[in-house]
């Protein structure tokens, strides 16, 4: 098999830019990589249009997802070539399994109580909301392993999740059928570390636990990050 195509799907609160780190450990190893922006609209469309993505990449494609990305993943992995799921602090939801539904078999996080709510204007001229991490509590609930400045920047940059998309459930499990990785973010504030626990040893995923880390992980710890990526690339290469 030729080298498998990374692509790098962020999640809630943040964007792209959040794989940096990650990006630059990847490409001195000469993997290609892809960080395409996730629309953080509801899952069913997110996933859709992150396997649109990976549909279009000529050979194979291992997704990795962060924290709402997993769910993502767990979804769009469905695709044709995609030959693995890597878990970065994320969801791993089952089939017929939403967020809420996961997140609810354990004690809440702090992000829980800790988020502000907008609105925004549908098409269908209504409303729908978003949430974000209130600006205060952002570097403690999501970055507390990283410098309080860059939290801060963060915290002002935020892109917000529509709340529709903690309770759409996930129409397939890509771990079922295609070889999954998981890091377990310890210190995770945001994502209940025993949720991430369950869904790794659930899809018999390789794991691995990074004790210290914030649910910022890909930002503090890039070299454990792209370590677990790398060992997927090497296993389906």
């Amino acid at each position: 098999m030729s080298v498998p195509t990374v692509v790098l799907v962020h999640g809630a609160f943040t964007d792209a830019a959040s794989w940096l780190g990650v990006i630059h450990e990847l490409q001195k190893h000469d993997i290609s990589v892809i960080a395409p922006s996730n629309p953080l609209r509801g899952l069913a469309s997110d996933a859709a249009y992150i396997a649109s993505i990976a549909s279009q990449i000529d050979g194979p494609v291992i997704l990795a997802g962060h924290s709402y990305g997993g769910a993502l993943i767990t979804v769009a992995g469905a695709t044709e070539n995609v030959i693995g799921v890597v878990y970065i602090a994320a969801y791993m939801l089952d089939e017929e399994e939403s967020i809420s539904d996961l997140q609810g078999r354990f004690p809440a996080s702090e992000l829980v109580n800790n988020l502000q709510q907008w609105t925004y204007p549908t098409l269908d001229g209504g409303t729908a909301t978003e949430v974000t991490i209130a600006e205060k509590m952002f570097p403690r609930v999501f970055a507390a392993d990283i410098a309080t400045d860059l939290a801060r920047v963060l915290a002002s940059t935020q892109r917000p999740l529509c709340t529709g998309a903690f309770d759409e459930a996930a129409a397939v499990a890509a771990w079922k059928s295609k070889p999954a990785w998981a890091l377990i973010a310890g210190a995770d504030l945001a994502i209940n570390p025993e949720a991430e626990r369950f869904g790794a040893e659930r899809a018999g995923a390789t794991t691995v636990e990074v004790g210290g880390a914030s649910h910022a992980v890909v930002l503090s710890h890039p070299k454990a990050v792209t370590r677990v990526i790398l060992d997927a690339v090497r296993s389906l290469s």
